[in-house]
C-alpha cells in the first residue's frame, strides 16, 4: 500500500500501458473463441489519473480486432437514458419500456463506461443491471460478443469522482494504469508520437504526469497532453519566426513549468533533420551528442526516420545508415533505439520491421556488440 493525498492505494493491481494492452487483448480473444463465455468473464474496471490514456487503449484494441466500440459517458446521461423510457399502454393499463437505440444489438465489440465514477450514485445504480447482468431486466441482452469495460478516476486524482458502491464494485476485475515512462514510450512509437516529446520524456519522466503545485484548471502534464503537444508540433512550423507561438500552445496544453523545460529541449533538439541526413550519407561522420539530453533526442530521431523513406532506395538507405549510427552508440542506448525500431514506429507492422532489422547484413555485428545487454534488456 501507498499513500496519495492521504489516501491508501493499493500497488499489487498497478498495470503498465502494455500490460493493459494486453489484458483487453486477452479477453478479447477469449470472446471471439468463444462469445457465450462473456457470461463468465469478468468485466474490466480501469483507474487511474486524468489523461492517462485509459479509453485510448481500450479504443485502440478494439480497432485492432476490428470490432464495435460504444464509449458511454454515464455523468452526461439520465436513469431513463440507461433503463429506458416508460411508455404508458392504456389499452393494458401498464407500462412498456423504450430501450436506448445505442446498446448493441448483434456483432462483437467493447461497451465502455467511461467516466464511470464522475457518474452519481442513482445513474451508476441504473447502471448496475446492464454491467453485471449484461441485461436490462427482460426488454434487453447485451450480445454474447461485447466485452463490458468501465475507467474512472479516483477520488483523490482532484477530479470529478465519486465512490462506487461495494456491491457494483465487487462484480469488477479491478486494474490501476500506472504513469510508466518506458511503457508509454513504447507506445508513443507505435503511434507516431514526433520524436521531440518521446525523447524528452525519457531525459524527464517525472514531467509525463504531474499534478502536485500544478493549476488544474489550466493545461497541466498529462500522457494525453503529451500527445496533443505531438500533433501540434506537426501543425505549427518550427521556425524561428513561430517560436512565441509554439510556446504558448505547449504552455497552454502542459502548463508552463513542464511547457519551459519541453521548449527549451526542443529548441536545442530540432536538428532532427541532420540526423535523417547522417543515416542517409554515409559521407558525413557519424558525431554522437555527448549530453544526455541531446542523445534521447538523437536516438528518438534515428528510431523515428528508419521507416520513413520514400522511393526503395531511400529505405534502404535509411536502414543501413541506421546500423552504421547505432554501432557507434553505447549498448544502452542502441538497445532502446533497436527496441523503438522494432516496433515499425507506426509505418510498417512489427514483424516486417523485425525481419528487416534481424535480416541485415549488419545484425550480427551490431547483435555482437550490443547483443548481451540486448538480452537484458528483452530479458531473454
Amino acid at each position: 500500500m501507498s499513500e496519495k493525498n492521504g489516501t491508501s492505494i493499493d500497488m499489487h493491481n498497478r498495470v503498465t500501458a502494455t500490460e493493459l494492452e494486453q489484458l483487453v487483448r486477452m479477453q478479447l480473444a477469449a470472446l471471439d473463441k468463444d462469445p457465450a463465455s462473456a457470461k463468465v468473464i469478468p468485466p474490466l474496471m480501469v483507474w487511474g489519473a486524468p489523461g492517462l490514456g485509459k479509453s485510448t487503449i481500450i479504443r485502440k484494441a478494439a480497432e485492432e480486432f476490428g470490432i464495435g466500440f460504444i464509449d458511454v459517458r454515464l455523468a452526461q446521461r439520465e436513469p431513463v437514458d440507461v433503463r429506458g423510457l416508460p411508455v404508458p399502454d392504456r389499452e393494458r393499463k401498464c407500462v412498456d419500456w423504450l430501450v436506448s437505440g445505442e446498446w448493441p444489438r448483434e456483432g462483437k465489440g467493447i461497451l465502455l463506461f467511461d467516466e464511470l465514477t464522475a457518474a452519481d450514485r442513482s445513474l451508476q445504480v441504473a447502471a448496475y443491471e446492464l454491467i453485471l447482468d449484461r441485461r436490462l431486466g427482460d426488454l434487453y441482452k447485451v450480445p454474447d460478443g461485447w466485452y463490458i469495460c468501465a475507467a474512472g478516476n479516483r477520488v483523490d486524482d482532484a477530479a470529478v469522482a465519486a465512490t462506487m458502491s461495494s456491491a457494483l464494485a465487487n462484480r469488477f476485475l479491478h486494474v490501476e494504469l500506472a504513469e510508466d515512462v518506458e511503457a508509454w514510450a513504447a507506445w508513443a512509437v507505435r503511434n507516431k508520437i514526433h520524436p521531440a516529446v518521446i525523447g524528452f520524456l525519457r531525459f524527464r519522466p517525472e514531467c509525463l504526469l504531474r499534478q502536485e503545485n500544478e493549476n488544474l484548471e489550466r493545461g497541466w502534464p498529462t500522457p494525453r497532453s503529451w500527445e496533443r503537444v505531438s500533433v501540434m508540433l506537426g501543425i505549427i512550423p518550427g521556425t524561428e519566426e513561430n517560436e512565441t507561438l509554439l510556446r504558448k500552445v505547449v504552455y497552454g496544453l502542459v502548463g508552463n513549468r513542464a511547457g519551459v523545460e519541453f521548449v527549451e529541449y526542443f529548441k536545442l533538439n530540432a536538428e532532427f533533420d541532420d540526423v535523417r541526413r547522417m543515416m542517409l550519407d554515409d559521407s558525413i561522420p557519424v558525431s554522437i551528442p555527448a549530453k544526455i539530453d541531446r542523445k534521447y533526442a538523437f536516438c528518438a530521431g534515428l528510431a523515428y526516420f528508419v521507416w520513413r523513406g520514400g522511393s526503395k532506395e531511400e529505405k534502404r538507405d535509411l536502414l543501413n545508415g541506421f546500423y552504421r549510427i547505432s554501432l557507434k552508440l553505447t549498448s544502452d542506448f542502441a538497445c532502446m533505439t533497436m527496441c523503438d525500431a522494432m516496433t515499425g514506429c507506426g509505418v510498417i507492422g512489427e514483424n516486417e520491421a523485425a525481419g528487416n532489422l534481424f535480416h541485415h547484413p549488419e545484425y550480427k555485428k551490431w547483435a555482437a556488440v550490443h547483443g548481451k545487454t540486448m538480452r537484458k534488456t528483452l530479458k531473454f
